[in-house]
């Protein structure tokens, strides 16, 4: 039987970073906790090779039938760059997809905003988006 990886703590996993990446990963975490100081962070594998902070938990059943748990906000450090996930969408689509335009120089999916620098994200816009996602609640929620 395969042995699980224990996961890091939240302290150990940015202590973990490079200096430079552990600098960006804890401004964009500290900006979370600011607009968002109910969603618990916590960490989670399951997005790539490498773990990432969560905040929010939710419960979601898609449209083929699956369930599962999921978070509200995501943020991980990848090989060249960041991810910010805003797993957020409602009856006019996905969030970030609809306001990729005010996110600085990124590159966005349905609920990802990628980027190499902090400078090239509008730290701004995007904890607005993750104050609008609180409200919100995740994609396929189920209560």
């Amino acid at each position: 039987m395969p042995k699980t990886k224990t996961l890091p703590t939240l302290d150990e996993f940015l202590a973990g970073l490079p200096a430079d990446r552990r600098d960006t990963m804890t401004t964009v975490h500290q900006a979370i906790r600011k607009v968002v100081p109910k969603l618990a962070p916590f960490m989670m594998s399951g997005m790539g090779p490498a773990p990432l902070i969560a905040y929010g938990k939710y419960r979601y059943k898609s449209a083929s039938g699956r369930e599962g748990d999921w978070f509200l906000i995501g943020l991980a450090a990848g090989k060249t760059g960041y991810a910010l996930h805003i797993c957020v969408g409602d009856k006019d689509g996905y969030l970030v997809e609809r306001n990729a335009a005010k996110l600085g120089q990124v590159k966005t999916g349905r609920s990802c905003i990628n980027f190499k620098k902090l400078t090239d994200l509008n730290l701004n816009a995007a904890m607005k988006l993750v104050q609008q996602a609180e409200k919100l609640g995740g994609i396929n929620a189920v209560a």
